[in-house]
C-alpha cells in the first residue's frame, strides 16, 4: 500500500497539468498513457474486490441455516452500500485526509472537486472499507437484529476501519501515520482490512451471545451446520478470484511487480488449504470441505501483508501457517464458547496477525531483522487494542439503546421471516407450514 501512495504522488502532477506529460525517451511511454494504464488496472482491481461482496455472500448464506439465508444476503448487500457511502462522507477524509499528527486525516470529507487520480484512488479504497465491514457479517449470523447490524456496519467503515487504517496507510493528502513512520509492513492489509474487519466481529459475538442450542450446559458444543455446500465453495472461489485485484491492485501500477504479487497470493492460498488439511487430521477431525475453504482464505489473508515484499518460497509458509491457524482457531473460539458462525476471527483476525507478522519476518530485502518484527508487533497490537475496544463499546451501545439481539421466538423460526418477510426457499418452507398466512401475522 505505500506503494500504492507514493504512486499516486507521483502521477499527480502530470494529471493535473497535462503539458508537463512528455515522453519517457527510453520507455517511449508519455506519462498520460502511463497514468490511463494505471488508471485502468487500478479499476479492474477495483471491480474484482467489489465482486468479493458476492463472495461473502454465498460464503455466509452457505453456511447459515437456510431460514436465514436472505437476512444474511441482506446483510451484505446492505453494509455495502451504506458503507461506501459514509466512507466518501467520513471515513475517506479520516483514513487518507492531511494528517500531521499521525493519527488521523482532517480533510478531503465528502470529496467532489478532486484530480483525475483521486477519483480512481477513493473508488479502490471504497471498496476495501465494504470488505472490512462486513466480515463481521459472517461471524453474527442468525442471532443479529438487521437494523443494529446495519448501525454497527457503518460505524466500522466509517470511523474504525478509516483511524486505524490512516495509522499505517494515512497521508495521501499529506502528513503520514504514526505506524508508517516506524516502518509497518501492511502492503495490502492483512491488519488493516481483514484483521480489523475480525476483531469488530469478535467484539460483536461477544456482545449478542451465541445461537440457542450452540453451547448447552455441560454439554459440548452443538455444530449447527449451514444450509448450501454449493454456495459455500462458490463464494471461496470468487473470494479467491477478487483476491488478484486485492492485492494486485494495491501496486496502484500496471507494472511488472503485479507478477510477484499474484503468484505469492496463489501460492499461498493453495499452501492455506493443505495447512488446513494437516490441522484437521492432526486435531482428529474429518476432512471437512468448509475446514479447507476457510483453509485458503486463511492463507489469502495471511499473504495480504506482504505479498510485494516476501518470495514465491516464504509465501508458500506464510500461507501454509495461515491456513493451519485458521483452523486451530476456530477449535480455540469453540472452546471459550464464542459462536462465530463462518469462523471470520480465526481466518481474518488470527491469520491476519500471523501473516502481518510474517511480513517483517520474511521481508525479501532483510529478513529476519528484529527491530521490523517488533515494529510488527507493535502495529498488530495497536490496531488490536483500537478495533476491539472502540467496537465493543460500539456493540454495547447498539444493544442498550437499539436492540442487536434477535427475539428468541424470531431466532427459533428464521430471520428471513421475521425480519424481511421473504422466504429463500419457498417450497421447502411451505412443507414446514410458513404460508403466506403466517408471514402476515408475524409482520402485524
Amino acid at each position: 500500500m505505500h506503494r500504492l501512495l507514493s504512486a499516486a504522488a507521483s502521477m499527480a502532477v502530470p494529471l493535473l497539468f497535462p503539458g508537463v506529460a512528455v515522453a519517457d525517451e527510453a520507455a517511449g511511454i508519455t506519462y498520460a498513457t502511463q497514468a490511463s494504464a494505471d488508471t485502468t488496472w487500478l479499476m479492474i482491481a477495483a471491480a474484482l474486490v467489489f465482486l468479493m461482496q458476492a463472495g461473502f455472500a454465498f460464503l455466509e448464506s452457505g453456511m447459515s441455516r437456510s431460514k436465514n439465508a436472505v437476512n444474511v444476503l441482506m446483510k451484505n448487500l446492505m453494509d455495502c452500500c451504506v458503507g461506501s457511502l459514509l466512507f466518501w462522507c467520513v471515513g475517506y477524509g479520516l483514513m487518507f485526509g492531511l494528517n500531521e499528527g499521525g493519527l488521523f486525516g482532517t480533510s478531503h470529507f465528502m470529496p467532489v472537486q478532486m484530480e483525475a487520480w483521486g477519483y480512481s484512488f477513493l473508488l479502490f479504497q471504497m471498496m476495501f472499507a465494504a470488505t472490512a465491514a462486513t466480515i463481521a457479517s459472517g461471524a453474527m449470523a442468525e442471532r443479529t437484529r438487521f437494523g443494529g447490524y446495519l448501525l454497527g456496519a457503518a460505524i466500522i467503515t466509517a470511523v474504525i476501519y478509516p483511524v486505524s487504517g490512516s495509522w499505517v496507510w494515512g497521508g495521501f493528502h499529506g502528513g503520514k501515520g504514526w505506524l508508517a513512520e516506524l516502518g509497518f509492513i501492511d502492503f495490502a492489509g492483512s491488519t488493516v482490512v481483514h484483521s480489523v474487519g475480525a476483531w469488530c466481529a469478535l467484539a460483536g459475538i461477544l456482545v449478542v451471545g451465541p445461537r440457542l442450542g450452540r453451547f448447552p450446559r455441560n454439554e459440548k458444543p452443538h455444530a449447527l451446520p449451514g444450509h448450501n455446500l454449493n454456495l459455500v465453495t462458490l463464494g471461496g472461489f470468487i473470494l479467491w478470484f477478487g483476491w488478484f485485484g486485492f492485492n494486485g491492485g494495491s501496486t496502484a501500477q500496471a507494472n511488472v511487480n503485479i507478477g510477484l504479487i499474484n503468484l505469492n497470493t496463489q501460492l499461498a492460498a493453495c499452501a492455506g488449504a493443505l495447512g488446513a488439511l494437516l490441522a484437521l487430521r492432526l486435531s482428529g477431525q474429518p476432512m471437512l470441505l468448509t475446514g479447507i475453504i476457510n483453509g485458503v482464505l486463511g492463507g489469502l489473508v495471511a499473504i495480504t501483508a506482504g505479498c510485494a515484499t516476501t518470495t514465491p518460497d516464504y509465501a508458500i509458509l506464510t500461507g501454509a501457517i495461515g491456513g493451519f491457524i485458521a483452523i486451530l482457531g476456530m477449535k480455540l473460539l469453540d472452546a471459550f464458547r464464542l459462536d462465530d458462525v463462518v469462523g471470520a476471527v480465526a481466518v481474518h483476525g488470527f491469520a491476519g496477525a500471523w501473516g502481518t507478522l510474517a511480513a517483517g519476518l520474511f521481508f525479501a530485502e532483510d529478513p529476519f531483522n528484529t527491530y521490523r518484527v517488533m515494529v510488527q508487533v507493535t502495529g498488530i497490537v495497536a490496531c488490536f487494542l483500537w478495533a476491539f475496544l472502540s467496537a465493543l463499546l460500539m456493540y454495547i451501545l447498539i444493544a442498550a439503546f437499539f436492540g442487536l439481539r434477535a427475539d428468541p421466538l424470531h431466532e427459533q423460526r428464521g430471520l428471513d421471516i421475521t425480519e424481511h418477510a421473504e422466504i429463500g426457499y419457498p417450497e421447502f418452507a411451505r412443507q414446514n407450514a410458513y404460508d403466506s398466512d403466517t408471514l402476515n401475522r408475524i409482520n402485524r
